[in-house]
């Protein structure tokens, strides 16, 4: 059987952060699922200039050494690997957009969610009134720009409609503090929502695996966030730098995160919320939604995060893994998805 080759679509054509982040996952992605009987692995590595190079690792050296290409030679080189299958890698907006439409229009199909679907739940505020259109509970918001005045008293959220990561987002009980966490917002995108507390309870995200006609849900994730000193999950709360500069993963400390029992009675409350949301959305091979769950145990959509690097640290991994699924296994499952699409 000849072996599959497999583009890992790296990097970031917005800012060096987001390369950082992107080749965080995608390089535990290439050392986590490399099997040289099955893949022939390939590497495209996009930087802030949009050049791209096509390193043999993704060490510094192997990517500097790599000659930049604009785009038209960047294809041309594609064309010449006759790829299989894509894993788009990319976190910045245009990676998780115009780089899988780029992928759609030259005829790579890639594992994930479409180019399109990508396009739509970037956007929070979109997300949430189709999410609310299916019949789904989310907390009431308004969405501002410049200069517009909120009505909504604290406690609120307040968060940028297009920012990962928690970057941007403050939770606000005090009218004092409600300025600074505006304009904080506004630094990362034009656009802010400014959502209701929804009060704790719980908060966990939900995994979704097509699984041919089915949609399976996946064991949840719970975070460590509490009603007196840590009302929401901040930046710090997923990633984290060592003193060398050197990004690295914060949500996976045994403080922040861990897997709900399959019993637990929310586990199928949730999963049938988190169906209807994948089914709204337009989603395909997986999905992944996070929800608050009210003191009465009410299930309250909050944001969704459609995408997956197949790095053992992806929550969508991790998830997979606690129904006994290796990560070996859900690759080759969404490569085969994705060539079956083709």
């Amino acid at each position: 059987m000849p072996k599959l080759r497999v583009l890992h679509l790296v990097g970031s054509a917005q800012d060096d952060f987001h390369g950082d982040l992107s080749r965080l996952y995608a390089q535990s992605c290439l050392t986590a699922t490399a099997d040289t009987a099955r893949y022939e692995y390939h590497i495209a590595y996009v930087t802030p200039d949009c050049c791209w190079r096509f390193p043999v690792s993704l060490s510094d050296t192997d990517i500097a050494a790599a000659e930049p290409m604009y785009l038209a030679d960047a294809i041309a080189t594609l064309e010449a690997k006759n790829i299989d299958v894509a894993l788009p890698q990319m976190f910045c907006i245009p990676g998780m957009t115009q780089y899988r439409s780029l992928l759609d229009l030259i005829g790579i199909p890639y594992a994930g969610n479409a180019a399109e679907v990508m396009t739509l739940t970037a956007d929070k505020a979109k997300t949430k009134a189709i999410v609310a259109a299916a019949g789904i509970k989310v907390p009431y918001g308004e969405l501002l720009r410049p200069g517009d005045m909120p009505t909504l008293r604290p406690p609120v959220v307040i968060k940028p409609t297009n920012a990962d990561n928690s970057m941007g987002v403050t939770f606000v009980d005090d009218m004092a503090n409600y300025d600074a966490a505006l304009a904080n917002a506004f630094r990362y995108a034009s656009e802010v929502l400014v959502e209701t507390y929804i009060e704790l309870g719980r908060e966990v995200r939900c995994g979704i695996l097509c699984q041919g006609d089915r949609l399976v849900g996946l064991p949840l994730e719970e975070y460590g966030v509490s009603e007196t000193d840590h009302p929401i999950r901040g930046y710090a709360d997923k990633l984290k730098r060592d003193a060398s500069g050197t990004l690295g993963f914060a949500a996976k400390e045994k403080d922040k995160s861990w897997i709900v029992t399959p019993t637990d009675p929310i586990t199928e409350r949730v999963h049938a919320i988190a169906k209807q949301c994948h089914q709204a959305l337009g989603c395909r091979h997986y999905s992944l939604f996070d929800f608050r769950i009210d003191a009465q145990g009410q299930p309250w959509f909050l944001e969704a995060g459609l995408y997956c690097s197949f790095s053992p640290y992806s929550v969508v991994s991790t998830m997979a893994r606690a129904a006994d699924m290796p990560l070996p296994e859900l690759l080759r499952t969404a490569i085969a998805q994705a060539l079956s699409e083709r």
